[in-house]
């Protein structure tokens, strides 16, 4: 029976469904019981239902009339505009709304270019080839930002400048500020106009924020644009703010996530800028003279007002603490996937996340001021994700220690056994047991190796050991390898490669000896089929063709008895051989009853090649 909701995936019913019906359907797919129930979804408060109102709000303020639309629209824009600004130490600023969190710095650069360009407005692109512009972005930025704002502005690649971090001094997440200006020096050199430079307020991997301050004094002497983007820009709204971070309130313009710190769903992006023409601020797109682009406000003016000053500072500490609490965790942990992955099935509400970083490789990170409030973190959960990594870490650290000894007795102990390199599992390591046969095939051999490893497998899983064994990753290169899990301290890594390589053999042999029983087999088989046609025949030659009819036979046997020459066989599966009956016959002669040589119809009975039981039961 076809489902409701497939039915209205597949055409539009002819006839129109009442509400009810509706939201069952929408209540449907929403539950679907056949999908995964995710236990990071986000924890939707009363605030969060604040904001769900003020879209549907918006939807009916929308078909107001134009006047009270204009005038209800101001209001909003405004009284976010201003709460936005001195919440977040940002005097003087205006505020664009957006959905994409990246297109309030692309009009941003379009102002920018309008700015610097005078005949831009008039002349269009051709303007930029006297003077290239240049962008300039940290390499520790958000990934694609830099290609999106080019392919945006229409700009070419080599518009986009990307500085390294630090190195040797600082940390190695933030941006470079003496090769900056280096940078920048050899482009004014050749011709280049630089442009806007973006900066991290917490880098979206690490959390780092760069040298604001010194970044905005060298902005200034190059007649840069200065913009800052991160999750550390939410502690601006505190009553104590770092140095590092409260240079963040000189920048030209900061793009802010409300929405992500506050827990608050389907909450535009904000990105507050200052600048005195409204007429280039209109060109670029970063204000708007239709009243319904002004609507998308209204459901952070609701949340805003639901939650007052105190209640937005308070939840912004609220994760700032737990950053604290979690201080130890910061130190990034290199082949930490399955760590990150068992870390947030434990403790589901930590929030926390698995990321590659160039120079640490695969990273757990803990970021509460981006997921505590959408979550619903609390201390508790942090102590509870403290604990379970105490006791995860330890043992991942012993198996780092051990992983080399692993390779090398790998390599020393069997020569059957041969070691995966697998850079990416976190586990001790991979091998995988290579019969060493000779004259096969490719594809013969390929079903040796899957067969015995296969089998290797689940005989080590039967094992009473706390060790995991396992197929490897879901999307693993390597095939038919047994993945060797996390080990404690105490394992004796010689034992458990002796362990998998006599397990290997016996499972080795014991094929070998199986397909030689069945190789013997086969050749007695071929062997019996070709002594009981001769044996038919010399009996057709030696009886005669009556003597081969049942009732006849029978007859002439019994008047004139017949001692037939023919021996029977029997196939001895132990030697591989066809033996002779004969002495079967003679040594299984019951007492008290006449041998079969004396029976009056052992001539019939006794046909050759008739018994294929084994010797060995004799």
């Amino acid at each position: 029976m076809v489902k409701f909701s497939s039915l209205v995936s597949l055409h539009l019913l002819c006839s129109g469904q009442d509400v009810g019906t509706i939201l069952h359907l929408v209540h449907n797919l929403i539950h679907d019981e056949e999908e995964e129930e995710d236990k990071r979804m986000q924890h939707v408060g009363e605030q969060g239902h604040m904001a769900l109102l003020g879209h549907s709000l918006a939807a009916y303020i929308s078909v107001l009339d134009r006047e009270r639309l204009r005038k209800l629209t101001t209001r909003i824009l405004s009284d976010t505009t201003l709460w936005l600004c001195r919440l977040f130490r940002y005097e003087n600023g205006s505020a664009y709304f957006h959905e994409d969190e990246r297109d309030g710095l692309v009009k941003v650069c379009r102002l920018v270019i309008n700015a610097r360009y005078e005949e831009y407005a008039s002349e269009g692109y051709s303007v930029l080839s006297s003077r290239q512009p240049v962008i300039y972005q940290s390499a520790s930025g958000r990934p694609g930002l830099g290609q999106h704002l080019c392919s945006q502005l229409g700009l070419p690649l080599s518009s986009l400048c990307t500085v390294p971090c630090n190195t040797i001094f600082g940390s190695q997440h933030q941006m470079d500020v003496a090769l900056l200006d280096k940078l920048i020096k050899e482009d004014v050199e050749a011709g280049k106009l630089p442009l806007l430079l973006i900066a991290n307020a917490g880098t979206p991997g690490a959390g780092h924020t760069d040298k604001l301050a010194r970044l905005k004094d060298l902005c200034d002497q190059y007649s840069m644009w200065l913009h800052v983007e991160g999750v550390n820009l939410a502690t601006l709204a505190l009553g104590q703010v770092t140095s590092a971070i409260m240079a963040a309130s000189r920048s030209d313009s900061m793009t802010l996530t409300p929405g992500q710190w506050l827990g608050l769903p389907a909450v535009t992006a904000v990105t507050l800028y200052r600048h005195e023409d409204p007429a280039m601020s209109l060109a670029a797109g970063l204000t708007s003279s239709q009243p319904v682009a002004k609507l998308r406000a209204l459901p952070l003016w609701l949340s805003l007002q639901y939650l007052g000053h105190s209640g937005i500072v308070q939840k912004i500490r609220h994760a700032t603490a737990l950053v604290i609490l979690t201080f130890y965790l910061s130190v990034l942990i290199n082949h930490s996937i399955d760590l990150g992955e068992e870390l947030l099935q434990l403790v589901p509400t930590s929030g926390l996340d698995v990321v590659e970083l160039e120079d640490e490789g695969t990273c757990v990170r803990f970021s509460p001021l981006l997921t505590a409030a959408v979550l619903g973190t609390q201390e508790e959960n942090v102590e509870d994700l403290m604990e379970k990594l105490s006791e995860l870490v330890p043992v991942m650290c012993s198996t780092m220690c051990l992983r080399q000894d692993f390779k090398e007795e790998t390599h020393r102990r069997s020569p059957s056994l041969r070691y995966i390199e697998e850079l990416s599992w976190p586990g001790l390591g991979a091998v995988r047991y290579e019969p060493q046969a000779e004259g096969i095939d490719e594809s013969r051999r390929k079903q040796e190796l899957e067969k015995i490893n296969s089998e290797l497998l689940r005989k080590l899983q039967d094992l009473d050991t706390d060790i995991i064994f396992s197929t490897g990753p879901e999307f693993g290169t390597e095939e038919d390898c047994i993945f060797v899990g996390m080990v404690t301290e105490d394992v004796d890594v010689s034992e458990l490669v002796n362990t998998v390589a006599a397990l290997g053999r016996d499972i080795e042999e014991s094929g070998r000896l199986l397909e030689n029983m069945t190789e013997v087999v086969r050749k007695g088989i071929l062997e019996a089929e070709l002594q009981l046609q001769q044996a038919n025949e010399e009996k057709l030659i030696e009886e005669g063709m009556l003597r081969q009819l049942p009732l006849v036979g029978s007859v002439l046997n019994w008047f004139s008895p017949f001692q037939s020459s023919i021996k029977g066989r029997t196939f001895n599966l132990a030697a591989g051989s066809l033996d002779s009956t004969e002495t079967t016959y003679s040594t299984k002669a019951q007492p008290g009853r006449p041998s079969l040589q004396e029976s009056p119809t052992s001539s019939s009975k006794k046909q050759p090649g008739r018994s294929l039981v084994p010797q060995t039961e004799l």
